[in-house]
């Protein structure tokens, strides 16, 4: 078995975090901080590839909540497949250029199987969760070689409702934008690499430069 391939294999052995949920990250395996301490993985995501597969049912059902795989209604109305894929790839585009550079290079497949923002019904009276399932492979950029089977991941938090949400888009920070952060920063905890700092940035700009 080759470097990389031993490498990424314990990656995936050990588990890169657990999923994201309403607030924190849960760690089924009690060792697992420590193993990952004493033998950290250095990552380079090379390639990000979204499925967002046609098979989800999408809703635009005005209820308090849609029953379906897809609900999302900030974008106008026209292919949410299509949306949800955009949003999903900026995200996670997002996320890992925060991380500091690695050594390994992998690519990083996911594939949507929810995707629940709030009906219009819900997001200007009660609110309630914003909920993304995705599974997520990690695989050789160049031969495809998956390291490991696919690994769900879940993304829950409570949305804002009635007037909070009303305040919120007031400030600009849409549906869109509270997703797509919290994406970002799950897809960090779930790769499991230390995030970049300012002073990350400035020393890679003077190298550059």
């Amino acid at each position: 078995m080759s470097k990389l391939k031993l490498m990424a294999a314990m990656m995936l052995g050990f588990g890169l975090s657990a999923c994201g949920s309403v607030d924190t990250a849960t760690r089924n395996a009690p060792l697992e901080a420590p193993v990952l301490r004493a033998a950290p993985i250095s990552l380079d995501v090379q390639q990000i590839r979204v499925t967002v597969p046609k098979s989800l049912k999408v809703s635009e059902a005005n209820s308090y909540y849609p029953m379906g795989d897809i609900v999302w209604r900030e974008d106008a109305p026209g292919d949410r497949h299509a949306q949800v894929k955009t949003i999903m790839e900026e995200a996670l585009a997002t996320g890992v250029a925060g991380l500091q550079p690695g050594t390994i290079p992998v690519a990083l497949d996911v594939e949507v199987t929810r995707f629940h923002a709030l009906s219009e019904k819900a997001r200007y009276t009660v609110g309630g969760m914003h909920t993304i399932h995705f599974a997520m492979t990690l695989r050789n950029p160049v031969t495809g070689e998956a390291y490991g089977a696919p690994k769900p991941v879940t993304v829950s938090f409570k949305a804002f409702g009635g007037s909070a949400a009303v305040a919120a888009e007031q400030r600009g920070i849409t549906q869109k934008v509270r997703i797509s952060e919290r994406l970002a920063s799950v897809i960090q905890t779930e790769l499991g690499m230390p995030v970049r700092t300012d002073a990350d940035q400035v020393a890679a700009l003077s190298v550059t430069e």
